[in-house]
């Protein structure tokens, strides 16, 4: 008879134990949907975190960019991890990377292809011969000098977010945004004032074969260099010039080893938000609404971000007395001159690279007449 008390006790302590726990859960859960409604009256980072909480599963990924901590591609991954954890309550986490953690520009956009990370701000430069289309972007005098225009053709253009965007897909690289990093311009140590400067010179560029055809056209040769090289070749002057936004011009330190920047408004310098085909197809729907309207809102951001960037840097670039830099900003007949030497180039694209669509090209220049005109 006590051992049967004894067993009735113990299994009389241990449903009051369960009963006691599943109370205190309960009770947590409608704390919990208090703080929500709380958060719903002041605003919606909380109605946002109560959603996240049930809606998604946690998940890390990795976002490569081609430049430094405090530049404006990693700038712009860490603003997007930093809205993805908000609007997912913490469960999405996004690490951004800097240049040079995972190789050259080359080497992380074939880990995005092979699906090593899962995000990437890439130049579609370093993909000119995997994807001929997007050369487009190293056509001089193609895109207005106009920057907001520049930004709205990047945003809202059908030719490149859908019918690039789909030749990129066919890589497994899905262009998820286009955006400017801003205008570039020359540095070297002549002086680029007319396309006859550019006669015997050795010019940096991308691993794009038009890039080679452009300056071929002004008379220089060309050399192709991760940028991480392009210091020392500067330098060493085994390479006489090279093109970049001003904001990464002064952060490289390419001023330093050059005497004169020249402000051309001959080409921007566009940037790619860019996923893994495979990894992007295969999110759950509530996640890619989440990425798409995060990456929407950025546009806005980014473009701020880079014309405060590219300001910083011509104004540091004035004021670095130790290395003095003439700044020359090309006048209206000498950018019609270099316009003029450019052209041939953009018919070139159109009508001989190999695997181009011309229809991109031709609808794309439409886009950009309409904008031009508004």
């Amino acid at each position: 008879m006590v051992i049967l008390n004894k067993k009735y006790f113990i299994m009389l302590l241990s449903i009051l134990t369960l009963s006691f726990l599943l109370v205190a859960c309960g009770g947590n859960s409608e704390e919990g949907t208090d703080e929500g409604n709380t958060g719903e009256d002041t605003g919606s980072e909380g109605e946002g975190s109560e959603s996240a909480e049930g809606e998604f599963e946690e998940a890390k990924w990795q976002f490569v960019t081609e430049e430094l901590k405090g530049e404006v591609q990693y700038e712009y991954a860490a603003e997007f991890a930093k809205r993805i954890s908000e609007k997912t309550g913490g469960a999405i986490t996004v690490e951004p990377l800097e240049y040079g953690a995972l190789g050259s520009e080359v080497d992380q956009a074939q880990l995005l292809q092979q699906g090593g990370v899962q995000l990437a701000v890439m130049s579609p430069g370093f993909t000119g011969g995997q994807v001929p289309d997007g050369q487009i972007f190293s056509l001089h005098y193609f895109f207005p000098s106009d920057q907001e225009k520049v930004q709205e053709i990047l945003t809202t253009s059908e030719a490149l977010n859908k019918d690039l965007r789909a030749k990129y897909e066919e890589h497994s690289i899905s262009p998820l945004a286009f955006w400017t990093e801003g205008e570039m311009a020359w540095t070297s140590n002549v002086g680029i004032e007319s396309p006859s400067d550019w006669e015997g010179l050795n010019m940096r560029v991308q691993e794009s074969p038009l890039m080679r055809e452009t300056y071929d056209a002004y008379g220089a040769t060309v050399q192709s260099l991760s940028w991480g090289e392009l210091y020392t070749a500067l330098d060493r002057e085994t390479v006489d010039a090279q093109e970049n936004p001003l904001f990464f011009i002064e952060s490289a330190s390419f001023h330093e080893v050059q005497d004169t920047v020249t402000i051309s408004h001959h080409n921007n310098y566009v940037a790619m938000t860019t996923a893994n085909t495979e990894w992007y197809n295969g999110l759950d729907e509530n996640v890619k609404k989440v990425v798409d309207e995060t990456i929407a809102e950025m546009q806005d951001w980014v473009f701020k971000e880079q014309k405060a960037q590219n300001e910083a840097g011509l104004e540091a670039i004035k004021a670095d007395t130790e290395h003095p830099t003439e700044i020359i900003e090309l006048t209206e007949d000498q950018i019609a001159e270099f316009r003029k030497a450019a052209e041939p180039v953009h018919q070139y694209y159109r009508d001989e690279v190999e695997g181009i669509d011309p229809a991109i090209y031709d609808k794309l220049k439409e886009e950009i007449a309409a904008v031009e005109g508004e």
